[in-house]
């Protein structure tokens, strides 16, 4: 891998550091309370440890990691109550989203809508669909929503808030059935906006992150009993 890591732009590589060291997070090889050291993550990129710091010290101020006395950065960890308020801030923000992407929508991004459409329902007849296949599907379809929203700032907050959750709510997608359920939604959130009625994108929106709040709270409380 470290043959990659050229340092021949510095901007460049700075972000595709920070994507990187996220996506470990997300992708759950650091786990709440790992040690991030600088000089360890440095050697196995083969670079210096200025844009590791720079890394770091981004996802501490998103939250994904904290600075702790005597043990240095760490993964962080979230509160139940925390991963809550997220979805409530997320709710707002796809609804917005979805209102944007139904009002601007031009001939490009309904074919996109369309080509996801066809995925989802395949998807959805096939049994043997795992799933990390159903969560790699259904973060292109949040990428997709937030883009076709064709703004930048909104873009930025949802693609935040999302990877919040994913990376200290993963227990959602433990509940049985509620991966499909949830392409369901997004189905029909899809075709609202195709056929660019507004406040049905809206509402259909809403009760998307509503379930998958109470599916959160419902897979942490089976959680807390199994214990």
């Amino acid at each position: 891998m470290g043959n990659n890591w050229v340092e021949e732009d510095l901007i460049s590589l700075r972000e595709r550091v920070y994507i990187h060291i996220k996506d470990l997070i997300l992708e759950g090889e650091f786990k709440t309370g790992d040690r991030l050291v600088e000089r360890e993550l440095a050697e196995r990129l083969n670079i210096s440890r200025t844009p590791i710091r720079e890394a770091l010290f981004r996802l501490e101020s998103q939250g994904f990691v904290k600075t702790v006395p005597r043990k240095g950065v760490i993964v962080a960890d979230i509160s139940e109550k925390e991963i809550i308020e997220v979805f409530t801030i997320l709710s707002s923000l796809e609804v917005l989203a979805a209102k944007l992407a139904a009002q601007k929508l031009d001939d490009e991004t309904k074919s996109k809508f369309i080509e996801y459409s066809q995925k989802i329902e395949a998807c959805l007849q096939d049994d043997n669909d795992s799933d990390s296949d159903i969560s790699s599907l259904h973060g292109e379809l949040n990428h997709l929503l937030y883009s076709s929203a064709k703004n930048n700032k909104l873009y930025e907050m949802l693609s935040g808030l999302s990877d919040y959750i994913r990376a200290f709510a993963k227990t959602g997608y433990k509940n049985p059935g509620r991966p499909k359920k949830s392409m369901e939604e997004h189905l029909k959130i899809m075709e609202a906006i195709v056929n660019q009625e507004v406040e049905m994108a809206e509402y259909l929106t809403k009760i998307h992150i509503e379930n998958s709040r109470k599916a959160y709270i419902e897979a942490v409380n089976i959680g807390k009993k199994n214990k």
